[in-house]
């Protein structure tokens, strides 16, 4: 068995000394709970949505490199604690920028993810490599940063790694999809009013641009490749959107083991029984594959387009394809 706790908060922009205050109030009281790893929000660190609007020079006066003082001081909380707390930040390597996320563990090692499908800011790189890791716990654990999660070949491959539980941050909800059914903005005066007007906001936020939302594909996640989805995530204003929480616990068959109600700052603390992995039906599929079959998945069709064209919907140019 294993205590994991999830975390929303709504993240101050360019204040990682109050986000990190946020982080250790947070973390604590997960700890106070019995959670040996917590797991906050992609960019919870910096903020995330106004970066778009940053010019390149401002990224990396804002990035830190992995070993920088944000980073350690969450190391350093994780020893203390004796738990691992994972963490969304901006990385700078040289003169390269990453969407990026760190889980501390408490024996002093870190491990970090550099996001696959980045389309935040033209300067913001995307990864190149999947992220799986012992831990302390006997168990391998993964990290995918939001939309990595949603392209269905990153989660397959993260438990072909040995992943049976799924670190998965996110600043989600209330996105201004392309997609006519994707999700839609959720007016900011909801927010503002939700402490006059809760039954607005609890709507909205579990609504088909929140949780109705992620019920369409998360727990697919989770169920298809028998392993744990730590879903974290923002909630409040981000920039000009709106975040709406929906922190959860899934378990191997998809089913969701714990989630909060509350349109706001939010632990969600779950025992995760760990035996369940072994008889997913997941597990069974997964030793069910006929690799050989599986070539074209490794072959560009020629209607591939970058993260931002996708995310964007921007027409590509002629003859490459189109969103």
């Amino acid at each position: 068995m294993l205590r994991c706790a999830v975390v929303q908060f709504e993240a101050v922009p360019d204040d990682p000394g109050a986000n990190l205050s946020t982080v250790r109030r947070l973390a604590e009281q997960a700890v106070r709970d019995g959670a040996q790893l917590v797991v906050f929000p992609e960019m919870c660190v910096l903020g995330y949505w106004h970066l778009r609007r940053q010019t390149p020079e401002r990224l990396h006066a804002l990035a830190e490199p992995r070993s920088g003082p944000s980073v350690t001081a969450v190391s350093a909380l994780a020893r203390e604690l004796g738990a691992g707390i994972g963490v969304g930040f901006l990385e700078v390597d040289g003169d390269r920028l990453f969407n990026a996320y760190a889980v501390c563990l408490p024996d002093g090692t870190v491990h970090v993810h550099r996001k696959l499908h980045a389309f935040e800011h033209e300067a913001i790189s995307s990864g190149d490599a999947f992220t799986v890791f012992d831990t302390p716990w006997q168990v391998k654990v993964g990290i995918l940063i939001c939309w990595d999660n949603n392209l269905v070949e990153n989660v397959r491959a993260t438990a072909l790694l040995g992943a049976t539980v799924l670190v998965a941050p996110h600043q989600t909800g209330g996105t201004n999809s392309v997609s006519p059914y994707g999700m839609k903005p959720i007016p900011p005066e909801i927010w503002a009013n939700r402490d006059t007007d809760p039954d607005a906001v609890r709507a909205a936020f579990d609504g088909p641009s929140g949780r109705g939302w992620l019920m369409r594909w998360l727990p697919a996640r989770a169920h298809d490749n028998g392993l744990f989805v730590l879903f974290s995530n923002g909630v409040g204003r981000d920039d000009d959107e709106v975040r709406t929480g929906n922190a959860m616990v899934i378990d191997p068959y998809g089913r969701i083991v714990a989630e909060t109600p509350v349109p706001g700052e939010a632990v969600v603390v779950a025992d995760l029984d760990l035996d369940l992995v072994p008889s997913s039906t997941g597990r069974r599929w997964l030793r069910g594959r006929r690799p050989e079959l599986y070539g074209l998945l490794t072959e560009r069709q020629g209607n591939e387009l970058n993260p931002r064209e996708v995310r964007f919907g921007v027409r590509p140019a002629e003859g490459t394809g189109d969103v």
